[in-house]
């Protein structure tokens, strides 16, 4: 009954989860914030240097024979202006040119269309109240929010909307200009382009145009409130990032990559999140976000998924049979940097009742750890993007620029996390002498 029940659930999770992979706008979406972590770990790493290394007051610039480095500050303020507050451009650009790719379009020009008609969209004149208390009109400028990942939704909606137009009318004969075969590849090619880049950049310059007529809004004002920012607000609260976190496990435990399955609704809110606090630390605000992708990172997926640093210290410390002690000895390593397949495919916890309960129970309780722990106060929110191979310990202390408190709180997480797998392990232990 219970393998019945078992292999009816991993059918219908699995076609479901080819069905979601195999949607080209999914594939996309992943693919492009996949290629802008670099980005955003260099603005990251920027902030981490201007608060550690630059800053006159909590920095190595405090001390007097190193004073000069704060006169450097400007060079990491910089790093950290062109990668984040640009994020929703470099999106745009890199989700222009996989779609293109999937229509079969190479090359990185429909990145540039995408950016285009994503700029169409927005308005090139900004009011502003100046310190004397008057309004100022500036034209010819763009406001942060639409570079920033404020803009990232409405950035890909353009980008898919664009694209597919672009791809649709390239494919239309009508509009190819056909050029002598004297004539360069690389010249004939762009000039086969220029009317679906036309009329692509026009058209959605137009709807931006209805849209802002019909209702007095911008695409943007539309989107960010009514899409984006109730998004940011389910997923910065614990219940719904509890949601997600659950909804991966599940799919791990049926063998499942459960991250990428979450990753295109994941990735675009928590490395917002990440970007926003990011900013607000460099500008020396206020952090608004608890919940960002090294929040995930530091207190629901230590040793990766399931925190399964604690399952192998559990089993190090009371576990009886020499196939899961082996394995543990050749998962040790990876696991201190993240990477955790061995355990959940070789253990195994895929389709184990036993170890299954705790992978999907553990990072649940560990993020209300660490969730309660910073909505006190006693953990810093994390500001600084850090790889997810990054060790625990020192993930949490770089992704708060040095905050004891987090990794305190971290150091608990993992210990919660072997009092939770002891249990089971030593229900493995039992299991296995009874099927000896």
């Amino acid at each position: 009954m219970e393998n019945g029940f078992m292999g009816k659930l991993t059918e219908v999770l699995g076609n479901f989860a080819t069905k979601v992979n195999s949607f080209r706008y999914i594939m996309v979406i992943k693919n492009a914030f996949a290629s802008l972590i670099p980005v955003i770990i260099t603005g990251a790493f920027g902030t981490l240097f201007s608060a550690m290394v630059f800053d006159n007051e909590n920095g190595l610039a405090r001390i007097k024979a190193l004073s000069f480095l704060a006169e450097l500050k400007p060079i990491s303020s910089a790093v950290s202006y062109v990668t984040l507050s640009f994020l929703t451009i470099y999106a745009v650009f890199l989700i222009g040119i996989e779609l293109a790719r999937l229509n079969n379009v190479k090359g990185i020009f429909p990145g540039i269309v995408a950016v285009m008609s994503y700029l169409s969209v927005n308005p090139f004149v900004y009011e502003y109240v100046n310190a004397d208390n008057i309004t100022v009109i500036a034209e010819n400028v763009l406001a942060k929010q639409y570079t920033d990942t404020k803009g990232l939704f409405l950035g890909m909606f353009v980008a898919i909307a664009s694209i597919e137009l672009y791809c649709w009318l390239g494919r239309q004969e009508r509009l190819k200009l056909k050029m002598p075969d004297t004539v360069p590849t690389n010249v004939s090619e762009s000039f086969s382009a220029l009317f679906p880049t036309i009329l692509t950049v026009a058209i959605i310059a137009t709807a931006g145009f209805v849209i802002k007529a019909v209702t007095g809004m911008y695409a943007y004002d539309i989107i960010y409130n009514i899409v984006q920012r109730p998004l940011e607000g389910i997923v910065q609260g614990l219940p719904g990032i509890l949601l997600l976190m659950f909804i991966a496990q599940v799919f791990w435990v049926i063998g499942i990559h459960g991250n990428q399955m979450v990753k295109p609704v994941r990735e675009p809110l928590l490395l917002a999140a990440i970007a926003v606090n990011t900013e607000a630390f460099e500008a020396g605000k206020e952090i608004p976000n608890i919940i960002t992708m090294p929040f995930w990172d530091m207190y629901m997926s230590m040793g990766g998924s399931g925190v399964t640093i604690g399952l192998l210290i559990a089993i190090l410390l009371v576990s009886k049979r020499e196939d899961m002690r082996e394995i543990t000895k050749l998962s040790l390593a990876p696991g201190i940097f993240n990477i955790n397949e061995p355990v959940i495919f070789g253990m195994p916890i895929m389709l184990n009742p036993i170890l299954a309960i705790p992978f999907i129970a553990t990072p649940l309780i560990t993020g209300t750890i660490g969730y309660v722990a910073t909505s006190l106060g006693f953990a810093a929110k994390a500001v600084v993007m850090v790889p997810w191979p990054m060790p625990p310990i020192v993930n949490a202390y770089l992704a708060t620029a040095g905050d004891i408190g987090a990794v305190v709180t971290q150091i608990i997480c993992i210990i919660v996390s072997i009092l939770i797998y002891l249990p089971f392990v030593k229900v493995s232990n039992k299991a296995a002498i009874k099927n000896a």
